[in-house]
């Protein structure tokens, strides 16, 4: 296996140019180089994967006709990676039909650019291209706060990080099964994370108390929706997110709280909420009981789907329950 690098003074962005040919390669290669940008070359798809294993990458200039793993399915496997799928893919093929564009656009090609390429397209694609990952890497960032902010609950309510990670993925897997565009999938899992943010102004005497709540006290949690509602309103993402941290714990049958909202009437975001937070909390260990085998939490899903639950979200996740659970998607 042949992998070259290329490093300059300045190693940062790096890009990836996998191509089978050499001669295109080199020619891409130095071009870039001569730009200040790190070079990574890989001959062919598997290649390409390997080194994605193995390093940070911040844009790809990918191929289409290479042997064995082509480029669209090379594509294919960088978009379907959780850590890979927001890496920038610019295609590059000699091919000009619409059909071979669109086969590229369908694997997930962030761009496309036709062979022999004019340099000066190729630096103003790969330029766009950075700016796009430069806007992922700030998002990203966003999550890691959000994370430390939510986790601040899961402390005072006797909750892992891990079940943070979980609604994260849960309920950005169903928002995208539910036919959310990108920017939906982020709200609402974004909304996944900080759906109990509230919690934070509900004493620890009440949220870690070991016996059955009073109605007082349980009237005191239900504020917690309201209060996380506030505390995300203020953020850039306020305006979507807000009403599904508020609305998480609305009903289907109009029998939740804060609003008393029913069926389409709740945000689709707060109706995936809760269907994966109920899902997770029976399927985790609590203080009180052992965690409840993913039958037996379906089970109950099924069960109240219609009056607790959308009945679509229900059927969808539990149609879709290895994929939205699974480790790597």
């Amino acid at each position: 296996m042949t992998l070259n690098t290329i490093s300059s003074p300045n190693a940062h962005p790096t890009i990836l140019v996998a191509d089978d040919n050499p001669l295109n390669r080199e020619l891409a290669s130095e071009l870039l180089f001569d730009e200040g940008y790190q070079i990574v070359e890989a001959e062919n798809g598997a290649q390409t994967l390997n080194i994605l294993a193995n390093r940070d990458v911040d844009t790809i200039l990918l191929d289409v006709m290479m042997p064995g793993i082509n480029g669209y399915e090379t594509c294919r496997r960088i978009k379907d990676h959780p850590q890979w799928r927001l890496i920038p893919v610019v295609m590059l093929t000699a091919l000009s039909d619409v059909e071979s564009r669109i086969q590229a656009l369908e694997a997930g090609a962030d761009d496309f650019l036709s062979k022999p390429f004019n340099e000066g397209e190729l630096l103003a694609r790969v330029k766009a291209s950075i700016r796009v990952k430069n806007l992922h890497n700030q998002l990203e960032e966003t999550e890691k706060i959000l994370f430390a902010l939510a986790n601040v609950v899961e402390v005072k309510d006797q909750y892992t990080d891990q079940h943070l990670k979980r609604m994260a993925q849960y309920t950005e897997r169903l928002a995208q099964l539910a036919g959310l565009d990108a920017t939906g999938q982020r709200d609402v899992r974004y909304g996944g994370i900080l759906h109990d943010i509230g919690k934070v102004g509900i004493s620890d005497t009440i949220l870690r108390k070991p016996g059955k709540l009073t109605a007082e006290e349980y009237e005191i949690i239900k504020t917690h929706t309201v209060l996380g509602a506030q505390i995300v309103q203020p953020l850039r993402f306020g305006v979507s997110v807000g009403p599904m941290v508020r609305g998480h714990h609305e009903r289907w049958d109009g029998d939740g709280y804060p609003d008393g909202l029913a069926g389409e009437h709740i945000p689709l975001g707060a109706r995936i909420i809760a269907v994966c937070d109920t899902f997770d909390a029976m399927t985790s260990d609590r203080p009180y009981r052992k965690a409840l085998s993913p039958q037996v939490a379906l089970n109950e899903l099924q069960d109240k789907a219609g009056s607790q639950f959308d009945p679509q979200l229900v059927e969808i996740f539990t149609f879709h329950l290895d994929r939205i659970c699974a480790e790597e998607y």
